[in-house]
């Protein structure tokens, strides 16, 4: 039977091995002091960069200081998961042909959000098994959390040109979780240095230049912000440039060079689910909202809903080669009582006209491509 841990020095490694049991591949404790990511928050915040996010200034600066957000937290546990699906269609093999849809690898699985929040509340039983009651609050991506700063912090990378955190052993394909706690744990030493060096690729490789410095990310350019929270109509100057992304975009850690280092993960719930990793867009734009919210349940993609669904990948058909067949697929959705959904529609037909050979009477229901 392993022992009780009898100092706080102990208990912050023990919470480190239990983590890890819980399947966190990176562990780190920090304190509260946020004042420089704070600055950097509120400069961006400034230049409008976090579009109709309201969230991200709603909370004031609770959301760089832990302390308001929950009183009384005195320290910070950082905690990064792997995703990287195995056995997952490559992403170039998707990107590179129009028909397919491009879903970011975090989504082809279960919603992470569920999963990191119970491992995390398990661990905070067995620290509260070891030691007794303790103040605590477990978050996922859940609250006003800066998650990125405290994992630099932690020690468990730094945030790159792209404002993803990478780590030199593990590149950036992970999730991070954290639990805020009034346990006055010894703190491990930030990562204090950028390995980024000179290179630009994120910057240069963003579709949409959303990228327009390093670690500013101009949210309003961004596909992943503009197929997941933009909740109204994209700007058509960009719908051209997103492709067949139609659930976010990992371009800019597909050319990171650390990414080479990367694992893939092991967890069972981050495995394709409907092979949403090869899947066509003709396919997924047939879905009916029932069948949407069947198969997108305990997805984190459920949470656009089916208009947004449409809306993107209406954009993605747009953008794709000329076909009957995704001619006729638009047209039998050009009445769909979505407004918003119509007008992606016929943005996305009027892309096709003009290609010849190719009819454009009105398109009847019972007609073959």
């Amino acid at each position: 039977m392993q022992s009780q841990p009898t100092s706080l020095h102990d208990l912050a490694a023990q919470i480190k091995v239990w983590a890890k049991a819980q399947g966190f591949q990176g562990v780190g404790i920090t304190d509260c002091d946020l004042a420089t990511h704070e600055k950097h928050l509120q400069n961006w915040l400034g230049k409008s960069f976090h579009g109709e996010m309201d969230y991200m200034a709603r909370h004031g600066v609770k959301r760089s200081r832990p302390a308001e957000l929950l009183p009384g937290t005195l320290r910070v546990i950082s905690v990064r998961m792997d995703y990287l699906p195995p056995k997952a269609r490559k992403p170039a093999d998707i990107l590179d042909q129009p028909e397919y849809a491009y879903i970011s690898r975090y989504a082809l699985g279960r919603d992470y959000h569920k999963v990191m929040r119970k491992r995390l509340q398990k661990l905070a039983t067995q620290i509260e098994a070891a030691i007794g009651t303790f103040g605590y609050r477990a978050f996922v991506d859940s609250a006003p959390v800066l998650e990125k700063a405290l994992a630099e912090k932690a020690g468990l990378g730094w945030i790159g040109k792209h404002s993803n955190v990478l780590n030199r052993k593990a590149g950036s394909w992970f999730f991070l979780g954290e639990i805020y706690t009034d346990l006055e744990l010894p703190i491990d030493p930030p990562t204090v240095k950028s390995h980024c060096g000179t290179c630009t690729a994120c910057i240069n490789i963003c579709p949409t230049q959303a990228i327009v410095g390093p670690q500013q990310v101009d949210a309003r350019r961004c596909i992943s912000y503009l197929t997941i929270e933009l909740k109204s109509a994209i700007p058509i100057e960009l719908r051209p440039l997103m492709g067949n992304r139609i659930y976010g975009c990992d371009d800019c850690q597909l050319v990171c060079p650390w990414n080479r280092f990367a694992r893939m993960s092991d967890e069972p719930d981050f495995t394709v689910r409907h092979q949403l990793d090869e899947a066509k867009l003709i396919e997924l734009f047939g879905w009916t909202e029932t069948e949407f919210l069947e198969k997108t349940a305990g997805s984190a993609i459920r949470r656009i809903g089916h208009d947004c669904w449409l809306r993107n990948i209406a954009v993605a058909l747009g953008n794709s080669q000329t076909t009957p067949a995704i001619i006729h697929a638009l047209k039998a959705k050009q009445n769909h009582p979505s407004p918003m959904v119509q007008e992606h529609i016929q943005w996305a037909l009027a892309q096709h006209e003009g290609c010849k050979g190719l009819s454009h009477e009105p398109f009847e229901p019972n007609d073959g491509p």
